[in-house]
């Protein structure tokens, strides 16, 4: 029988800036054998939703090229990312046919997944009786958006409580609006920035936050000296730039930065990226910097066992909400791309493969 085509997102060449859709990257129908066993070790699956995510940026470079901790994509190769999958076939003792996964894998209708990759292949948690959760959701709480909070609150914020404040850029985002609503599980008073004022509304009336602004109309020292004026004990940084360095200087004694990205810099040459200036509060509040990455082995082995169902029951509780923008269709992936990266968009990045 011949191969079925196989719509892919495909990297096309290496982006000097931004991204170009058509330029940088297309969407292209490529043979896929449907019939052919899976990978050594590996398993063949159905991909349902692709996650959209900022690291994606520092995979579009030269494989020679040193500077991120993700693989780099192949030029002329899939785009490869995190999917919400189903398992079509398996030559791997940890999944069978009709498992429901969050892998890591080509970005097409169809993929076969090889053993390196069905390594850090996680099985989703089953449905609890009465509870439905989206599958945007799935693919964003439970996936990396949700992993990368879920690991580094836990793993950097040291005795979460009330009387603590602890602010978050890029608040409606995958990230930010789940790491948010874990410090407000802990009492912590939970300020945001976003970029319009319906995110604002969305973070403080939909998702309990304390407070939030958005930066595009209100300075950053304005903004925390409305809403922090006694200071920030956390501050989850997803964005870099000015709103970094306006933060660092309301920083309290002994207080903590978490790194977990900085949006706002990646299509930036070195020459043109925000140089921070407030770096003496490093030494003179005595701060603690955390960068991480939540696929370091280190952090999946500590934090795995807890965090599906952790995060499942926190959803089925109304406790963890969270707001996901869908492109229907693998055809408009190119596009959601850029506008992932340049933050139009509203909530978790996400794209249905199949258009209804």
């Amino acid at each position: 029988m011949a191969p079925h085509l196989n719509k892919t997102l495909i990297f096309k060449a290496i982006p000097a800036g931004w991204p170009v859709p058509s330029e940088n990257l297309t969407v292209e129908s490529r043979p896929f054998d449907h019939e052919a066993p899976p990978p050594p070790g590996g398993i063949t699956i159905k991909n349902h939703y692709l996650s959209l995510d900022p690291y994606q940026r520092g995979q579009m470079r030269a494989a020679t090229d040193p500077g991120t901790y993700s693989l780099a994509w192949e030029v002329g190769k899939p785009a490869v990312m995190t999917t919400l999958s189903t398992v079509l076939k398996s030559d791997n003792p940890s999944f069978v046919p009709g498992d429901m996964l969050s892998a890591m894998a080509a970005a097409g209708e169809y993929a076969a997944v090889p053993m390196e990759l069905a390594a850090i292949t996680r099985k989703l948690p089953g449905p609890i009786p009465g509870v439905e959760i989206a599958p945007a959701t799935l693919i964003g709480a439970l996936g990396i958006a949700g992993l990368s909070a879920y690991i580094s609150f836990y793993e950097f914020v040291k005795e979460p409580r009330a009387g603590k404040t602890f602010v978050v850029s890029a608040a409606s985002g995958g990230i930010g609006q789940v790491v948010g609503q874990i410090a407000k599980l802990h009492g912590m008073k939970v300020i945001g920035s976003t970029g319009s004022l319906e995110k604002v509304d969305f973070v403080t009336k939909e998702l309990g936050f304390s407070g939030a602004w958005n930066y595009k109309t209100e300075k950053t020292r304005d903004a925390l000296n409305r809403l922090a004026p006694e200071g920030i004990d956390i501050y989850y940084d997803n964005v870099g730039g000015e709103q970094l360095e306006t933060a660092i200087t309301f920083m309290k004694d002994y207080g903590t930065i978490i790194s977990s990205g900085m949006v706002s810099q990646y299509n930036k040459p070195d020459e043109e990226k925000y140089g921070i200036r407030t770096g003496m509060n490093f030494f003179l509040k005595r701060l603690t910097i955390n960068g991480f990455i939540c696929s370091d082995p280190q952090h999946l082995e500590k934090y795995l066992p807890t965090f599906g169902n952790d995060m499942v029951t926190w959803i089925a509780e109304g406790k963890i909400k969270t707001k996901e923008e869908v492109a229907n269709g693998i055809d408009k992936s190119p596009e959601a791309m850029i506008r992932m990266l340049s933050g139009d968009k509203f909530g978790k990045m996400v794209v249905k493969v199949d258009e209804d």
